[in-house]
């Protein structure tokens, strides 16, 4: 895969007692550099250079790079279950809820590129399935969320084949590999992104919904 990553300037090395380094920032940093140069090519010492901090400043907030990038990765998908516990909640056609998940989805992947892949990476040794728990538990909420909804249209008796896990699991696949794909292959020649998405869920629903 091809990921073209602008590097930011580096910061000038904070002095001494220049008080609380924000997390936030050191974050931002992780996340770009492991993008860049993949996990295993990003050390503690880069991530800090890049901030502007001594590795042992950065120490002070994460004991190792598994923690930083499991706190990017939780940090995102609690923002997808915040965004498809609101959709799910509203009123209405459920059909609309769930085409509405699916767009917020594909958003995020598109507005959060480098979140997205780390995401969706395979996991480095140090994230023991222990350590990884909490996003693990993050995406099964999330997942479940989104399934609630798609179950209430087979509730009306509206899904066309299929479980409610299958119609739940083909309408996420089908977004993750559009968002891959374009994020994966861009000198491809692609249609307009707006279009792309909306065919394919126009296809997916009518493949999968009754009207």
């Amino acid at each position: 895969m091809t990921v073209i990553v602008t590097k930011a300037n580096k910061s000038a090395r904070k002095p001494k007692g220049d008080g609380h380094l924000r997390r936030a920032e050191i974050l931002a940093a992780a996340e770009r550099i492991f993008v860049a140069e993949g996990y295993d090519g990003a050390t503690i010492r880069r991530i800090a250079d890049e901030v502007g901090v001594s590795s042992t400043a950065l120490y002070m907030h994460f004991k190792d790079k598994a923690e930083i990038l499991l706190e990017i990765t939780s940090d995102a998908i609690a923002h997808m279950l915040a965004t498809n516990t609101q959709i799910a909640q509203l009123p209405g056609d459920p059909v609309i809820r769930v085409r509405g998940i699916l767009d917020a989805y594909m958003d995020f992947a598109i507005e959060n590129a480098n979140a997205y892949q780390l995401i969706f990476c395979a996991k480095p040794a140090e994230v023991t399935e222990e350590r990884a728990q909490t996003s693990v538990d993050l995406g099964a909420q999330s997942y479940a969320q989104f399934r609630s909804v798609v179950a209430e249209i087979a509730a009306c008796g509206r899904l066309r084949t299929g479980t409610v896990d299958v119609a739940a699991q083909t309408l996420w696949a089908g977004c993750h590999g559009l968002v891959t794909l374009v994020h994966s292959s861009p000198s491809f020649n692609w249609e307009a992104m707006a279009d792309l998405r909306s065919a394919m869920l126009d296809g997916l629903l009518h493949g999968l919904v009754i009207d």
